[in-house]
């Protein structure tokens, strides 16, 4: 079977059934032909044909730090649902949040492994940026926001001023803060930025010192609550980075018999089932994870379809709201 084939069977042109492959614009009674004709005959386009014909892979690089995480698995959800919408597949690699790791898996992508490439940033470095600036496919970053470069982001630092604000209504004075390490530009300066400066508008500047860096883990949360507890013994509230962070900061408290929310009121980010299903419930900050990955997406496929667009950068940052149960 070969494409002349397909097209004598439909009772269409060659070149119908090339656009049908390359998912270029045919009309619906053309189309329902040729699919007709290629479920039955189990036909499949040589991919290495088209390959060398387009120059095009129909491959998607996504690069991610590790797997057991919520966040992002929404985000690849996300991306997925506009990949299998346009005859992509998706390369998933992942770095173990190694960043040595991200850059071989950049390295490998430049080569024209795949068609364009989509990096869930969490620490870039000046090894990052140099690879990143001699790409040779487009790429877009999603949860860091970088100038020059197509990115999606959310609004990291107006979510935790607006979460520390929400504390400091609810009566909670004494508060402390559990976040990531600081070159995690996002989840770790801006969210404790936020923290601070939420801390400081309302009087209480000297709570920046209430803080600690935890993983990204239910037993780091466990770990660095105690070690702040054990710190400041007087907290009346604990806001984390992360939705896992919380929960293991949660299990720690409800050990010890402190009471959640009476006597601690514990928040988190992410809105991820751990919060949803936590007893008590979190608050907790709710992003919009698979959008982010349809709109990172979305941005790829404009830069592959226009020279243009993959030469002008976009930036966009999504918004949040608090949850609570």
């Amino acid at each position: 079977m070969n494409i002349g084939k397909i097209a004598e069977m439909a009772g269409v042109s060659r070149a119908a059934v090339s656009r049908y492959f390359n998912n270029g614009y045919i009309s619906e009674t053309k189309r329902e032909a040729i699919r007709q004709v290629v479920e039955e005959t189990g036909y499949r386009p040589s991919v290495q044909a088209q390959t060398l014909r387009t120059k095009r892979t129909k491959m998607i690089g996504v690069i991610v730090p590790k797997i057991a995480s919520a966040s992002i698995g929404r985000i690849v959800e996300g991306i997925l649902s506009v990949i299998n919408g346009n005859g992509y597949q998706m390369l998933l690699a992942v770095t173990q949040n190694e960043p040595k790791k991200e850059l071989e898996y950049l390295d490998a992508f430049s080569e024209k492994q795949v068609d364009g490439v989509i990096l869930l940033g969490t620490v870039f470095q000046a090894e990052h940026k140099k690879l990143l600036k001699n790409l040779s496919v487009p790429v877009v970053i999603v949860g860091q926001q970088m100038a020059g470069y197509n990115c999606v982001f959310h609004d990291d630092y107006h979510a935790f001023y607006d979460l520390t604000k929400r504390f400091f209504e609810r009566g909670r004075t004494k508060l402390g803060y559990m976040g990531a390490i600081q070159q995690d530009v996002a989840v770790g300066s801006e969210r404790y930025r936020a923290f601070c400066d939420a801390a400081r508008d309302q009087g209480y500047e000297e709570l920046a010192g209430n803080y600690v860096t935890a993983d990204f883990t239910l037993r780091s949360g466990y770990e660095k609550a105690r070690e702040l507890s054990e710190r400041c013994r007087e907290l009346d509230g604990l806001i984390c980075a992360t939705d896992t962070m919380a929960a293991g900061a949660q299990q720690y408290l409800r050990e010890q018999g402190i009471r959640v929310p009476e006597q601690i009121l514990l928040g988190g980010q992410g809105d991820a089932e751990i919060a949803r299903v936590a007893i008590p419930s979190l608050i907790t900050l709710h992003y919009s994870y698979e959008k982010s990955g349809e709109i990172a997406m979305q941005m790829l496929m404009d830069a592959l379809a226009d020279k243009d667009a993959r030469q002008a950068s976009k930036e966009m940052k999504l918004g949040y709201h608090i949850v609570e149960r």
